[in-house]
């Protein structure tokens, strides 16, 4: 295990991030849920502003927690074509609707009160509590600078090397912050001595600390 939990990766991830502290047009950009978690002291810690952008993992049919696509807040669709091209169309229609819908879900939910999002021109860092496929990532990044992003950093506490590789090759991160590749990778939660479910409640308690801020 490399950390105990979300709050002991994103102790670690804040400063890794210092040099970024107190930057003008600079805000954390967290992936619901866990990434909020990580999100809400990376913020505190360089005081910025907190918000979210709610890509959603297109799982295999019959075993969605294996990723084969992304869908980015547009609508747009990363996939991972070869494994696609082996799944179920109608199945894989479904749940693609489904994950729309949640994602307007949770968008809606977790910033409600909160002012429209403007991230034109900004530099946001975004925040998740590690990456496997990295195609939620990447659906993500692709989300925010259609939002008008001007410069992205992506800053995580893991994940597997040939990811890690992909984002450092992509032309719209400027910066990629990762403080762990482990030499054998199974899945995000194994970063984790403690990884427990982020429940609705818990993000939506950060992002009222970031309302009142």
């Amino acid at each position: 295990m490399l950390f105990y939990d979300r709050r002991d990766a994103a102790n670690k991830l804040a400063e890794a991030l210092k040099k970024y502290e107190g930057k003008q047009n600079t805000i954390v950009v967290a992936l619901p849920r866990g990434g909020v978690v990580l999100g809400r002291i990376v913020a505190d810690a360089l005081h910025v502003p907190l918000d979210i952008v709610v890509p959603r993992k297109i799982g295999y049919p019959g075993n969605e927690e294996y990723a084969i696509g992304a869908l980015t807040e547009t609508g747009d669709i990363i996939w991972n074509e070869e494994e696609r091209a082996h799944a179920n169309k109608a199945e894989l229609e479904k749940i693609v609707e489904r994950e729309k819908k949640e994602a307007q879900r949770r968008l809606s939910k977790y910033r409600a009160g909160m002012p429209d999002r403007n991230f034109t021109g900004k530099t946001l860092i975004i925040v998740d509590d590690g990456i496997a496929t990295g195609l939620t990532m990447f659906a993500a990044i692709k989300s925010v600078r259609t939002l008008g992003a001007a410069h992205i950093i992506v800053a995580i506490p893991g994940g597997p090397a040939d990811t890690v590789e992909k984002l450092r090759e992509e032309k719209d991160i400027d910066d990629v912050i990762v403080l762990e590749i482990p030499s054998l990778f199974f899945a995000v939660g194994g970063l984790y001595q403690e990884f427990g479910q982020v429940e609705d409640e818990e993000v939506i308690k950060f992002m009222k600390i970031a309302t009142n801020k």
